[in-house]
């Protein structure tokens, strides 16, 4: 008997430890943020990390909260939100807006598919990508700027769950949709090989359980305004692209972070100006 619990003892101690290896590819592909060495890596295993994308979301989103809550002390709420933006940049590499900026390029730049493939996989920004990006960032400094106004709480609870719940939609667009982006060397290409059930919930579940603890209504409002976001923009990408790429996984982040942020300042807000 006590060899068998030390067996099973055993079987949860690496099940355990190869959870947190998933974690650690998750947080090494989508932040800046050190992770051990002893890390296992490979695209399958990279593969699997799918499942992991709201919680690192989440744990970005802790970690935002906490330094603007810090920071609420010593400076102005625009001076926090400046620095809070850029605390997240720094964290990701500006990875997702980088997304946005090169699908913006792509869709907007050119008419057959091959193209525009070809320009989101140039590294040269253009006027529709900084268009773009810089009508997303001056819409999210506002938004977060009218969060903060109605209350502190309230903007630092945006910006955990924001930071979770945009990363469990774009993820689960892997299984929607084709990946069409046919380079080899493409980093996005060994998230988009499979996604199953289990791992597909758990993603969603991690994203949407902080929403949880906030008014039943605005609960149904943001997963309305979510689902026909998600909805429509699986349609929009096969029109354009046949599918997705990275870039669009971004993109999709990018837009739902926004549009939480909106859901939020309406409903808070009662449209007043």
């Amino acid at each position: 008997m006590s060899i068998m619990k030390h067996l099973i003892g055993k079987d949860i101690v690496q099940s355990c430890k190869a959870q947190l290896n998933l974690f650690y590819l998750a947080l090494s592909f989508f932040t800046r943020i050190p992770v051990p060495k002893s890390m296992e890596y490979s695209p399958s295993l990279l593969n699997q990390a799918n499942r992991y994308f709201s919680l690192v979301g989440l744990f970005i989103g802790l970690i935002l909260a906490s330094c603007a809550y810090i920071l609420a002390d010593f400076f102005p709420v625009t001076v926090v939100i400046i620095l809070v933006l850029a605390i997240s940049l720094l964290l990701t590499g500006a990875f997702h807006e980088d997304g946005l900026a090169d699908m913006a390029d792509g869709i907007g730049g050119a008419f057959e598919v091959s193209k525009r493939l070809a320009i989101m996989k140039d590294s040269r920004l253009g006027t529709y990508g900084a268009v773009t990006l810089f009508i997303a960032l001056l819409l999210k400094f506002y938004l977060l700027h009218a969060l903060a106004q109605i209350n502190l709480t309230l903007f630092l609870g945006a910006l955990f769950l924001a930071a979770g719940l945009s990363r469990a939609l774009a993820g689960s667009l892997i299984s929607a949709l084709p990946y069409v982006t046919e380079t080899d060397n493409s980093k996005s290409k060994p998230l988009a090989q499979f996604q199953s059930n289990q791992e597909r919930l758990l993603l969603l579940v991690i994203g949407i359980t902080p929403l949880l603890f906030y008014p039943l209504a605005l609960i149904w409002i943001t997963l309305a305004v979510l689902f026909l976001f998600r909805w429509y923009f699986k349609l929009w990408l096969l029109k354009r692209l046949g599918g997705f790429t990275g870039d669009c996984l971004g993109a999709a982040q990018q837009l739902s972070e926004l549009l939480i942020y909106l859901t939020f300042v309406g409903y808070f807000g009662h449209g007043s100006f």
